[in-house]
């Protein structure tokens, strides 16, 4: 099948659940009982145990933020685009949040939503394959929109809320979200992976900044210089030069 091949636009059909544990647990759930097509969203008022990278936890205020998990039919492409799909969700993300908060909205390698120094949105796209085919893809998302109270576990949270002043509908924002993603994945499909990776090391949290990482005990100081077409973070001055996600952790 051609991945030109016509279907559904992201967000059609939008559904709204009143809550559930894990929007992405949910869709997965769905596709395995052939009840999500490519472009079904499902957008959940609350979520109880909402999932985050490397096993970790979103938590979010009940009725105040975005979240959401979309199902993409990824039959047409190779596990080597893996994370092309990363790139083209990471960049609809930020043109969304952007479009709010312009001029210090950032991408945070390898997927997180930053504004300034602080983290608004997180992504986790998890996919069925079966040997070596792509079958599936469930793209979780959770920006914060009108939440101003967080738990102390949060590290450095931030909402369009705290940043605006404004409140915002969370349905119809999840909707533009949609959009958002609707047509970052038909430029993935017209431009390929190359140019959205340029456009995203272009939009890179502190790129050409010196941060601090953590490696296993270890903490160091590294200057960022961009992320490769496999998804590894490109450094120089640290421990290492490169390292795949997971190796490292941010100390912000």
């Amino acid at each position: 099948m051609s991945p030109f091949t016509a279907k559904s636009t992201i967000g059609t059909p939008f559904i709204e659940l009143t809550e559930v544990g894990s929007t992405n647990i949910y869709a997965m759930d769905m596709i395995q009982a052939n009840m999500a097509a490519h472009g079904t969203c499902f957008f959940a008022s609350s979520q109880k145990a909402g999932k985050g990278q490397q096993g970790k936890i979103w938590v979010t205020e009940p009725g105040s933020n975005i979240i959401v998990s979309v199902v993409l039919d990824s039959s047409a492409f190779s596990l080597a685009r893996l994370f092309e799909l990363s790139l083209t969700v990471s960049l609809a993300c930020h043109d969304f949040f952007s479009a709010y908060a312009p001029g210090e909205t950032r991408i945070k390698w390898p997927n997180d939503i930053y504004w300034r120094d602080r983290k608004a949105g997180g992504i986790l796209i998890e996919n069925i394959i079966r040997g070596d085919k792509w079958l599936w893809s469930v793209v979780g998302i959770g920006i914060n929109l009108n939440q101003v109270l967080f738990p102390e576990t949060a590290k450095n949270p931030v909402s369009l809320r705290q940043i605006t002043g404004k409140e915002f509908n969370t349905v119809s924002m999840a909707k533009e979200l949609c959009v958002c993603l609707e047509n970052r994945y038909q430029y993935w499909l017209k431009w390929g992976g190359q140019q959205l990776l340029k456009e995203y090391n272009d939009r890179l949290y502190k790129k050409d900044g010196w941060v601090r990482l953590k490696k296993d005990n270890r903490v160091f100081s590294c200057r960022v210089k961009n992320v490769s077409e496999t998804g590894e973070l490109l450094v120089e001055g640290g421990v290492e030069d490169r390292f795949r996600f997971g190796e490292v952790e941010w100390v912000i």
